[in-house]
């Protein structure tokens, strides 16, 4: 790497430095260093004393902070000028630290200054703008901390509140077949004592048992039926057992029904029982079909536990790297299930999925962010009640995910100020106005993207475009 010669005309090419005058750049070139570094240097440790300001002359770099114990890049940038380090030399608080790590990704070449020194200076030449920059800063950062740490609170209650409508289903289902098979197990205990009492020969019990193992193995290929063919098929199983002197058949025509059988089915019980243990058996038999039933829907209630705990794992992006290449589908899927408890039996969700698509390099987290601001909006939008789209495809060397509704749609007006901070159209208490630009700063800024609207009375799409290759973030 060679250095470049510092001149008055070399940094008035930097955006910085262009409206400086003389003397002032007289100052930074008797001030300035250079420093270059290799690709993979760690150049700034996050809380380090913040002792200089560093501006990029060549090459790129990447920044993260410290985010639970774990680093996660906020900045890519290889734009000549990006500055870095103390960047609020100009606030008067001593021992300033360092908010960040920086690393060089490629060889580069910083030009840096003391920034204490800097800050002396800088305050003599612009004494009310370092004034006006204090203040606002102060007042950034109190606001910026009240209202995310509310909005964080607000969207963690909301995805909270989903999660839980969804875990109590399955939990509560598993919790009521695991009662119901007690009783079913201790049922299966006397009805088995009773067939023992008659001195069952052990080729008959040995038969019975090979019949209950063949009928057990049908309830999981049990076809679904409709309501008619159900009630069809309890009648039929009902004289059936009637025929046969069965007590209470009305009481296990159900279960047979619900098992996948059928009075064939009971002919064959029939003919390798007997007439004269035929009542036990099939009693026997009933509890350890609904036993086994009890098992599949306990097993079927674990496994939607399972997924959905899956998928807010997935949502937040637990122990996975917060810059990775990913398919953006899972976090579509992860975040539908952490909005479900709000979309309700109302709202119809069609996905129309492009599988072939590539995966794309992003910051997993932030995307999903994307995804429930936009959904959460356009299931607002349709007041519980409409159907939402979502539909991938590719244009060129983006990926498309566009989420449709069938809401009202958005007014001229209100389209030109969407993705402003804290506009919102929602009652006063009810949006902070910053969901679409924080969407719009994670897409265009943060992954070189692009986020359009278009929007009609009862057809309103919000697309986002994704590239499929690195790029360098401001």
């Amino acid at each position: 790497m060679s250095e470049p010669q510092l001149t008055r005309e070399f940094l008035r090419e930097l955006f910085l430095f262009t409206d400086l005058s003389d003397a002032q750049l007289d100052w930074i070139l008797g001030h300035a260093k250079l420093e270059q570094y290799a690709a993979d240097t760690a150049i700034i440790n996050e809380g380090d004393p913040a002792t200089c300001f560093y501006v990029l002359l060549s090459g790129a770099l990447r920044m993260t902070r410290l985010v639970g114990g774990s680093e996660v890049e906020t900045v890519r940038s290889d734009q000549r000028g990006a500055y870095c380090g103390a960047t609020q030399f100009f606030y008067g608080q001593q021992q300033q630290r360092y908010g960040a790590s920086v690393y060089a990704v490629t060889d580069l070449v910083f030009l840096t200054l003391p920034a204490k020194e800097f800050a002396d200076e800088f305050r003599s030449w612009f004494p009310m703008a370092t004034h006006l920059l204090e203040g606002s800063y102060l007042g950034w950062r109190n606001t910026d901390a009240l209202i995310g740490q509310r909005r964080r609170l607000l969207a963690l209650g909301e995805m909270s509140a989903g999660l839980t409508h969804e875990l109590n289903n399955p939990a509560a289902a598993a919790v009521r077949a695991t009662a119901a098979l007690r009783e079913r197990v201790a049922g299966m205990r006397h009805k088995l004592a009773i067939l023992a009492k008659r001195d069952i020969e052990p080729d008959l019990l040995e038969l019975l048992l090979d019949v209950q193992e063949r009928l057990v193995k049908q309830v999981a290929d049990a076809p679904p039926l409709t309501a008619m063919q159900q009630a069809d098929r309890e009648d039929e199983i009902g004289d059936w057992l009637e025929e046969r002197d069965i007590e209470q058949g009305w009481d296990l025509a159900p279960i047979f029904v619900a098992a996948g059988l059928s009075a064939e089915s009971l002919d064959h019980v029939l003919e390798s029982v007997g007439d004269g243990l035929l009542d036990g058996a099939l009693r026997w038999l009933a509890y350890a079909l609904e036993t086994e039933m009890l098992m599949g829907e306990i097993e079927d209630s674990t496994t939607r536990i399972s997924a959905l705990v899956g998928a807010a794992k997935q949502y937040s992006q637990m122990d996975r790297a917060p810059h990775q290449w990913i398919d953006v589908h899972d976090g579509l899927d992860s975040t539908l299930v952490m909005l479900a408890g709000k979309m309700g039996t109302g709202v119809k969700v069609v996905k129309e999925y492009d599988r072939s698509l590539p995966t794309v390099p992003a910051y997993a987290g932030e995307l999903n962010q994307v995804w429930t601001n936009i959904i959460d909006n356009a299931v607002s939008a349709m007041d519980g009640t409409g159907t939402l789209t979502l539909r991938t495809s590719r244009d060129g060397d983006r990926v498309v995910v566009e989420i449709g509704d069938t809401g009202p749609g958005i007014s001229a007006e209100t389209k030109q100020r969407i993705f402003e901070p804290f506009f919102t159209t929602k009652p006063v208490g009810e949006g902070t106005g910053l969901g679409l630009d924080i969407s719009w700063r994670i897409v265009v800024d943060r992954h070189r993207g692009d986020l359009r609207v278009e929007s009609e009375p009862g057809n309103t799409r919000f697309r986002v475009y994704l590239p499929t290759t690195e790029q360098a973030s401001e």
